[in-house]
């Protein structure tokens, strides 16, 4: 269990190197009469390998795109001989080491063309591997001197709402109270501080080591995230951290794992196991903790923070995991916050050690927070596993299958809250008290506030944590009077609209050239919605502003378009996009994030444009916001702009 948590660590850890272990190199061989061969070589670092073709999960894969005059002739030849590997799991594959080359050959027709190669592909060493990784390499045969276009990117705007970072900090802050009262940190908490008061000499040096004590925790949280996101940057620049988030995100890989992740973290809290670290690491801290000093209390925090790893790992991965969908400093931010939580308890009963007496005693009790926790890591999971659907459009976790778990487990939880189920780690619940009763209430009522969304009902409140409405199968609230988009008598059969839905029974557009085009048909403005399938703040906003009578009324004045920016879906050659940087973004997804950076200098959903007759923005736009009087204000805004 520990080299698997390791392994997905590393994952994480690695992903930002993965250009530095296998460098790409190209070559045009010229053999006269217009035939030339394009020549691809990876070195590969030692101790590290990639995959062939033949690799179930990640092969190495290399596609040409040529230019207009230049024809691939016959397939791709791979030089190298891999390594043979049969493995229970995977199968019989090949691995390179040390370098691998591969040959395509061409022909020219013309002065000059170009081709572009995109390696797809996977670098892994003993116990660790970087994420899928893509290169893309540009061949220039004969006499050419095409060059893609330099797109100019404007200076990208924040427009994430403070709103959305105060509930990252407010779940931190939550997770981390939950933490303290778990069975390896609840009985620390006053022994620690008798220590310090005791031990100190005097109750003012008490109360001061107490402090260092709790700084040192906050610290030992804080700084090693902060450390791999600042090395990140460092080495790649800040598009490489957004890429890592980005695709931490959204690729199925990672979505999945930390699915597997919080699966196992629950198993961990209902008694399957313990997650530990090796004791040779608590036993050195511990030993160093007696020398005394700033040291010795800097020891003991890291002995405690060890020592407490089986209890708090799972709650730590949870906070980073879902942090890792933000920006730059979400992760930094709400580690920050989890820890102050976790530490204050530690010094604030230093300084009023007669609160200590008010504690309640150590119990059977810590258990049950240990399994409850283990209940709510279950249901949080599974919405990793329901972005990875989205944005892959496998249709196997809709809203009901989703919300029929969701009930299920919160059922179970009530009636183990009641006594009704025991783990092996529990105590025999012979009554129960009145908190406990209260959130045993409190769990069947969440429970009966979801049956109804069985049957289509908003849930409004937890729109961001479920799949979109229009997933389930069966809708009642889709029989009920809808404000819908008075162009639904003639967007039938829109681009992507087999795949991609609106909210609400609204119809409309999700290519922007098409939206365009039928706004001008209809002298309507357009309503642009960059989004996300894995976007929470935009499943909030469809969910408690555009629900809003006002608002759907106003919509109905526009020619709705989203673009959303993580869709994977592959996109003809004829729509694929150069970026600045020479790449080829073939993606829906790709293609709408790349559109927003550069034209509107955004790399944040929602983001929500006016837009009039010849791309003329009506009105400044805006991110995510839940004031719907404000909302409403701005379309109408929009409205005036566009009629005068």
């Amino acid at each position: 269990m520990r080299n698997f948590l390791l392994t997905i660590l590393s994952l994480v850890a690695f992903t930002a190197a993965a250009q530095d272990v296998v460098q790409w190199k190209q070559e045009v061989k010229d053999n006269g009469n217009g035939n030339y061969t394009l020549v691809v070589k990876a070195v590969i670092d030692e101790g590290w390998h990639i995959y062939d073709a033949t690799h179930s999960i990640t092969p190495t894969t290399i596609e040409f795109t040529p230019s207009e005059g230049v024809t691939l002739e016959g397939s791709l030849r791979a030089l190298s001989t891999a390594k043979p590997v049969s493995d229970e799991f995977f199968g019989d594959y090949g691995e390179y080491e040390g370098e691998a080359l591969y040959e395509q050959d061409v022909t020219l027709k013309g002065e000059g063309g170009t081709v572009t190669a995109l390696v797809n592909y996977q670098a892994c060493t003993e116990g660790s591997c970087t994420a899928p990784t893509d290169t893309e390499l540009k061949f220039e045969i004969g006499n050419t001197t095409s060059a893609a276009p330099q797109a100019e990117i404007k200076e990208v705007k924040n427009v994430a709402s403070s709103g959305s970072l105060w509930g990252m900090i407010l779940e931190a802050i939550i997770w981390g109270l939950a933490a303290l009262v778990t069975p390896c940190v609840f009985p620390m908490i006053p022994m620690t501080v008798s220590f310090f008061m005791k031990g100190s000499g005097s109750p003012a040096k008490g109360r001061i080591n107490a402090s260092f004590y709790g700084l040192f925790i906050v610290l030992l949280y804080t700084l090693p995230i902060a450390a791999i996101i600042i090395i990140t940057r460092l080495i790649g620049g800040g598009a490489v951290t957004a890429d890592i988030f980005q695709w931490l995100a959204t690729h199925w890989l990672p979505n999945i794992l930390f699915f597997i992740v919080f699966m196992v973290f629950a198993a961990s809290f209902f008694g399957a196991f313990e997650i530990t670290l090796p004791s040779w690491l608590v036993n050195k801290s511990d030993a160093q903790s007696e020398k005394g000093g700033i040291a010795g209390i800097f020891f003991m925090a890291l002995t405690l923070v060890l020592v407490s790893f089986s209890c708090t790992g799972p709650i730590i991965g949870s906070v980073l995991i879902k942090s890792t969908a933000g920006e730059f400093w979400e992760p930094i931010i709400t580690m920050l916050a989890f820890s102050i939580t976790f530490a204050l308890p530690f010094t604030i009963f230093a300084f009023f050690p007669s609160v200590l007496k008010k504690l309640p005693k150590s119990g059977g009790w810590l258990n049950s927070v240990k399994v409850v926790l283990g209940f709510v890591e279950v249901a949080l999971g599974f919405k990793f596993l329901s972005v990875a659907d989205q944005v892959y459009h496998w249709g196997i976790l809709d809203r009901e299958v989703y919300l029929a778990i969701w009930i299920v487990v919160f059922t179970l939880l009530g009636f183990y809250l009641l006594g009704k189920i025991r783990f092996a780690h529990d105590s025999e619940v012979t009554h129960i008290g009145v908190g406990r009763l209260t959130l045993a209430i409190a769990v069947f009522s969440f429970v009966v506030y979801l049956i109804p969304g069985m049957w289509g009902a908003p849930l409004s409140k937890l729109s961001g944590y479920l799949p979109p409405q229009s997933t389930i199968d069966f809708d009642l609230s889709k029989t009920q009077s809808v404000v819908v988009n008075s162009s639904s008598d003639n967007t039938s059969g829109v681009k992507y609209g087999d795949v991609l839905h609106l909210p609400h029974g609204l119809n409309g557009f999700f290519d922007l050239e098409e939206a365009e085009a039928y706004a001008a048909k209809v002298d309507k403005p357009v309503f642009i919605d960059f989004t996300g399938h894995g976007c929470v703040n935009c499943r909030e906003m469809e969910a408690r502003v555009w629900s809003d009578p006002a608002v759907l009324e106003l919509l109905n004045e526009y020619v709705i378009c989203a673009l959303y920016t993580d869709d994977k879906m592959t996109l003809p050659q004829s729509e694929w996009v150069v970026a600045e940087n020479g790449k080829t973004l073939k993606s829906l997804g790709k293609v709408n994030a790349h559109y927003a950076l550069t034209r509107f200098g955004v790399n944040a959903q929602p983001y929500y444009v006016l837009q009039g007759k010849n791309e003329e923005i009506l009105v400044e736009p805006r991110g995510y916001n839940l004031d719907v009087d404000e909302f409403v204000a701005f379309l109408r805004k929009g409205l005036e702009a566009y009629r005068k």
